[in-house]
């Protein structure tokens, strides 16, 4: 079975827990990034918890490994079950958000290479490999990768074994979740479900991946 990850990045928090009630028997987590947490708090976790689903927190952290932590404890204590870091910050400062995650009992998932056409400026030319490479040997969970470019990700499944892949791009960024599905372990999807005129159908429509 394929998840369905909800990425609810709306700055309304009456409308982020409206959205995410709806669609909760559709989906099977919720990401919650910057847009939300830095109008609503990160607090948000408690109302989103009362949906009994994981929550991941997307805040891609990016920094040295001692800020890395900092970053990681408060969104562990703050109730959510994963985190995202970008990789290019290196094994030290990856290591820091695992580890963190491993104390909490969590999870977290290294960006490999994102979904919008400016990733391919850094991204490609063996990086997002080397990325996807470190991740592994970080003992990460999984990584993300960009289902706008399915080949892309299925070259960076060959190189992370058993790790999950959560990918992101379906819908409002072109990506082709027929096409994308096959090879993830969760589709991460945002506009095309809560910016519908029903949210609610939107995410029933895409819940086909979870069968």
């Amino acid at each position: 079975m394929t998840s369905l990850i909800l990425a609810l990045d709306v700055t309304d928090k009456g409308r982020a827990i409206t959205i995410a009630s709806r669609c909760a028997p559709y989906i099977d987590a919720v990401k919650v990034g910057y847009p939300l947490v830095l109008s609503a708090g990160l607090s948000i976790a408690d109302e989103l918890g009362d949906l009994d689903l994981p929550l991941i927190a997307d805040f891609k952290v990016a920094d040295i490994p001692n800020t890395s932590r900092l970053i990681a404890e408060e969104v562990f204590t703050s109730g959510y079950d994963a985190l995202i870091c970008q990789g290019f910050i290196g094994h030290d400062s990856v290591t820091a958000c695992v580890r963190v995650a491993r104390e909490y009992g969590g999870d977290c998932f290294v960006v490999t290479e994102m979904s919008h056409p400016g990733a391919t400026e850094f991204f490609h030319g063996g990086i997002a490999e080397r990325i996807a490479v470190l991740a592994k040997e970080c003992n990460a969970d999984g990584i993300i990768a960009p289902a706008t470019r399915p080949d892309r990700v299925a070259a960076l499944k060959e190189l992370i074994g058993d790790l999950k892949i959560y990918s992101p791009g379906v819908g409002a960024q072109g990506g082709n979740i027929s096409a994308i599905a096959r090879i993830v372990d969760g589709v991460i999807i945002g506009r095309a479900i809560y910016e519908a005129e029903d949210p609610k159908e939107a995410a029933l429509q895409f819940a086909g991946i979870r069968q």
